[in-house]
């Protein structure tokens, strides 16, 4: 068992000072063993939607739900739309005798549900798997090959990690999908899945996936913002500088989950990963969401032109551009890309993120830091 005590910590905060904490992410992230710290599975306090008994209790909620008091957690809870009108009259009652943690994916109708009903009284944490903060920075290895998801980390071994993480992709194409309006056979869905897979870390091109499974170019643009809901991919959006270059304007494509990604990939242990043609692009990813746990930015862009430049991540923060650039190098140097960007961009600096030990500078306003930083928040170069 790992502790997640940030989380716990910010739960617990928002609980204190809130009355509505929505917990968000994807399936099997570790939601429930979160939520057990503040009610036991089966108590009176907990009702998982899943579970046909706890579903069966909350048939006339408002009986039940009102005489509660403390924390009470519902998972799934988006399984069940029509009590979030009842939560909101709920959390409006004075004295306040009850609080409620909900849990959920980050389906469309949770957030509809949630803000047009809970507008005001609720907080929203997002959370993924374990992060490198949680492992420690001798399972970063681990971490990267098999992801976050609690399951297939603690596997015994790479092999039953990789069986669990085949399983996972299997059931969320074949259960979860539907559920999201995804109406594509299960095996179409999972060649979708796969063809995302080979555009990680790339811009993406809709119309070529749209061509492949004869579907249109607004399906497969709906497909991919469904999956970037329930938090198994990431879009990263192209930054727009007031600047004369032509500039790249699609996202790239991400998976959240490294495991789930080599699981699409068919990469199951170390050596698979090293020997394979997206093994940059991997790491890049896995950085990427440890620099975004790290730094906390608002919100993160990538900046490409179409003569070649090209920066992997740009964020504000503190009134201040900076830039990210991820290297797979045992020793990055300057790059024509890296000076275009802090000319035409303006950034206050760039952060060079390689696997290596040793902390230098290549100019100015730029330096090469060790991936082990990160769980330092770099210091020194985003304040």
């Amino acid at each position: 068992m790992i502790e997640r005590k940030d989380i716990t910590r910010h739960i617990t905060q928002a609980l204190g000072s809130g009355r509505i904490v929505s917990l968000l992410g994807s399936r099997q992230c570790g939601k429930t063993t979160l939520a057990r710290h503040f009610a036991k599975p089966g108590s009176s306090l907990y009702f998982d939607l899943e579970d046909p008994v706890d579903s069966a209790k909350l048939v006339e909620p408002k009986n039940v739900l009102e005489n509660l008091t403390g924390t009470v957690v519902i998972d799934e809870v988006q399984r069940q739309p029509e009590l979030f009108p009842l939560l909101r009259v709920l959390a409006d009652r004075v004295p306040l005798p009850a609080k409620f943690l909900i849990l959920g994916s980050a389906s469309p109708n949770l957030i509809k549900h949630s803000s047009e009903s809970l507008a005001g009284r609720v907080e929203r944490i997002k959370i993924g798997g374990f992060s490198l903060s949680e492992v420690g920075e001798k399972k970063a290895e681990q971490l990267w090959l098999r992801g976050g998801l609690p399951r297939a980390f603690l596997s015994e071994s790479d092999k039953e990690s990789f069986t669990w993480l085949k399983e996972y992709t299997q059931s969320f194409v074949e259960r979860d999908l539907p559920l999201h309006g995804v109406s594509l056979p299960p095996m179409t869905l999972l060649r979708f899945w796969t063809m995302l897979a080979h555009y990680h870390g790339q811009i993406f091109n809709a119309s070529e996936i749209a061509r492949s499974l004869g579907i249109s170019v607004m399906t497969v643009k709906r497909y991919v913002d469904v999956l970037t809901g329930v938090f198994m991919i990431r879009q990263v959006q192209p930054w727009f500088g007031n600047i004369k270059k032509r500039q790249v304007k699609s996202p790239k494509i991400y998976f959240y989950d490294t495991g789930v990604l080599h699981s699409l990939l068919g990469i199951q242990t170390m050596d698979d990963l090293l020997a394979h043609p997206k093994y940059g692009a991997s790491w890049e990813e896995f950085v990427i969401e440890e620099v975004i746990r790290s730094v906390e930015p608002h919100e993160v862009f990538f900046w490409a032109t179409h003569q070649g430049a090209e920066i992997d991540l740009v964020f504000n923060k503190g009134g201040r551009m900076y830039g990210v650039e991820i290297k797979r190098a045992d020793a990055p140097t300057m790059t024509p890309s890296m000076r275009i960007a802090l000319e035409d961009l303006k950034l206050k600096r760039i952060a060079v993120v390689y696997p290596g030990k040793k902390r230098y500078s290549i100019h100015k306003q730029i330096d090469v830091v060790p991936f082990d930083e990160i769980l330092g928040g770099m210091k020194g170069l985003f304040g």
